[in-house]
């Protein structure tokens, strides 16, 4: 398949999860066990559809690579269990390590506190001709901030300025700073991975059950599993507040892994296919050295 077609079938694909306009969102819209057309007999179709967005991914972050002006941002956030991890592992399996930056952002450390919240997260943008990816990010600033807002005292912010309106506040600043990185060339795309509570409960027992997943197992995760609806609430609320054209949110369904990753590669295939990648002109000085060093090689 040619690769105009792919982009053009991935937007498609991914489209039906986009949302750029947060007025309105509401999350129990968006079904968590969503495959679209695919029905689970589909799987090993969806598992050839990402090997080809896979290979195309590669392709594209070349090309991304070697015009080296625009730089892609993707943003993953999602309560416990719900994918982020695999998906990142097997979407950008077929990614250049050399051009590819991913960050995990958990507990502020002190020198974060000393900054802004916003700060850990800029410093570490991808620079141009790479993809930079985020498991989590400044979006637990809007979600597990408020759930928990105790944490706000241990951020150094003078009391003053914590006021009833701070996630409005924080959800501006946003985009605004979305943006203005999207003005300077920065492609964002936001996946927030939507599982269900069953199908969290069912992830949790396996960490249980599994020898080789009981690493993946903490007390800490239970608890937090006891502030669900809080954390439904803050994510719609967050997604509210920040989708935008430029920065645009995917509800990407997640109870079904093989479905998520799928839909996942396309929203990345189509946000690489906007920016009309293509592989630096040479030259007239420079096709003058590709001559030269023609000559001196045919003739040694």
């Amino acid at each position: 398949m040619e690769l105009k077609e792919l982009i053009k079938r991935a937007r498609k694909l991914s489209e039906p999860f986009r949302v750029t306009k947060g007025k309105n969102f509401n999350l129990k819209d968006f079904d968590p066990s969503d495959t679209a057309d695919l029905e689970r007999e589909d799987k090993p179709r969806a598992g050839e559809a990402l090997a080809m967005g896979v290979e195309a991914l590669c392709e594209l972050q070349e090309r991304l690579y070697a015009q080296d002006k625009w730089a892609l941002l993707l943003v993953f956030q999602a309560i416990d269990a719900a994918g982020k991890d695999s998906a990142i592992k097997h979407v950008m399996s077929g990614i250049n390590p050399q051009g590819c930056q991913v960050y995990t952002f958990k507990q502020p450390s002190n020198e974060d506190l000393d900054h802004d919240y916003l700060w850990r997260c800029l410093k570490v943008m991808p620079e141009r001709g790479r993809i930079g990816i985020f498991n989590r990010s400044y979006y637990e600033e809007l979600v597990v901030v408020k759930v928990h807002p105790e944490y706000l005292s241990g951020q150094k912010i003078p009391e003053r300025l914590i006021g009833k309106n701070i996630w409005k506040q924080r959800a501006r600043d946003i985009r605004n700073v979305e943006e203005y990185l999207g003005n300077n060339g920065v492609v964002i795309r936001k996946f927030f991975l939507n599982v269900s509570k069953k199908e969290q409960k069912k992830r949790f027992l396996e960490r249980l059950d599994k020898p080789e997943k009981n690493w993946k197992f903490s007390l800490g995760d239970l608890e937090e599993r006891r502030h669900w609806d809080a954390y439904q609430d803050a994510y719609q609320e967050a997604i509210r507040g920040t989708a935008s054209d430029v920065a645009p949110w995917y509800v990407v369904p997640a109870d079904n892994k093989w479905f998520t990753r799928v839909v996942v590669a396309g929203a990345v295939i189509d946000a690489l296919g906007s920016m009309d990648l293509n592989y630096p002109k040479v030259t007239a000085d420079g096709k003058r050295d590709l001559e030269i060093g023609r000559k001196e090689l045919l003739g040694t």
